[in-house]
């Protein structure tokens, strides 16, 4: 189904760029970049075991994570940077679509407990080939699908039934935090049609114990979730009326039928650090009103985490590891999120 979708739909189309929201025109196929910085070819930066995802993603031996270069929102503080366009630090590697499967198949050897698309939005008209040929060829560990949901509705209709989990990230509820920090007024509408179309295909969350809910009490015990929607907010310092307008406009309209992880990873970087609202980390005290926010409002599905998690020593190293040559034992970050 995906395949024919990319040949009837004119917004897969590369050589006039309208993939996502911002609809730059650009002619990607002769290797213009669009707003996101990337021309037509997939391009990545590292395929690895990861295990600082929530822990029903991660699970025991760690998400198989693909961090794919670029991004079509740009956020000033983002912590990936290095991964942005030809300015960026990363070492970038071209892959084609036949080559993303074998990597994918790959890390199922590894034994990763999902395939984990970081930022692969850019980049689908070639990661859905990819993707299919993967399961022709035997790949049947869960999907996961890492996105900033700053995405066409009809892109993410696209995934469905090669998606089995969606791990959007809902940013801002206030235009204006979109339009300073992402140049994305439209940011709110576009990423709430996204994640009801994420929730539209997986409704009800399922793990791998065959429960739809989590009551282990302890992160190692948690099960892997094989279907469902968790949605990520990173907490930006200076901006608690906006985090909870998301925190209520998230529960009220979904309830239990989604996760919600509350992010306290929030590290000043790039042109953040200059910012006068967001140039600081998070305090302790805002962290901990917004998870007694998130309490009183009923929300039981989530996930915190710990002060140590604001440090950039738990964004990985961006060498190509897994691109180019099997797979050598590479693991980061066990630092593990709590629910």
């Amino acid at each position: 189904m995906a395949n024919s979708l990319i040949k009837t739909n004119s917004f897969f189309d590369l050589s006039d760029c309208i993939l996502c929201p911002r609809a730059c025109h650009a002619d990607r196929l002769s290797g213009a970049s669009g707003f996101c910085g990337e021309a037509g070819e997939i391009r990545a930066a590292r395929a690895a075991l990861y295990y600082s995802e929530e822990p029903v993603i991660s699970g025991q031996t760690g998400s198989g994570t693909v961090f794919f270069s670029g991004c079509n929102v740009g956020c000033s503080y983002c912590q990936n940077y290095k991964l942005l366009g030809s300015a960026g630090t990363a070492a970038h590697r071209t892959l084609s679509p036949s080559r993303l499967a074998e990597v994918f198949l790959s890390l199922q050897e590894q034994s990763a407990a999902n395939i984990n698309l970081v930022t692969a939005a850019h980049f689908l008209p070639r990661v859905i080939p990819a993707l299919e040929s993967a399961k022709r060829q035997g790949l049947s560990i869960p999907v996961v699908y890492n996105t900033s949901s700053y995405e066409r509705v009809e892109a993410i209709r696209a995934l469905e039934g090669l998606v089995d989990v969606w791990l959007p990230d809902f940013k801002y509820f206030s235009p204006e935090l979109a339009r300073r920090y992402s140049k994305a007024p439209d940011y709110p509408e576009v990423a709430a049609a996204a994640l009801a179309e994420m929730v539209r295909q997986c409704p009800v969350p399922l793990f791998s114990d065959g429960t739809h809910a989590i009551d282990a009490p302890d992160d190692a015990d948690d099960p892997l979730m094989i279907k469902g929607v968790i949605v990520r907010h990173l907490a930006l310092p200076g901006c608690a009326e906006d985090s909870r307008r998301i925190l209520s406009y998230l529960y009220s309209t979904y309830g239990d039928s989604i996760f919600i992880s509350l992010l306290n990873q929030y590290t000043p970087a790039a042109e953040a650090v200059s910012d006068p609202l967001i140039g600081r980390r998070l305090t302790e005290e805002e962290y901990d009103d917004l998870v007694d926010y998130a309490i009183s409002l009923g929300i039981t599905n989530g996930f915190i985490q710990g002060a140590e998690s604001q440090s950039l020593a738990y964004t990985p190293t961006f060498d190509g590891t897994g691109l180019d040559n099997p797979y050598r034992g590479v693991t980061i970050n066990r630092e593990r999120k709590s629910h």
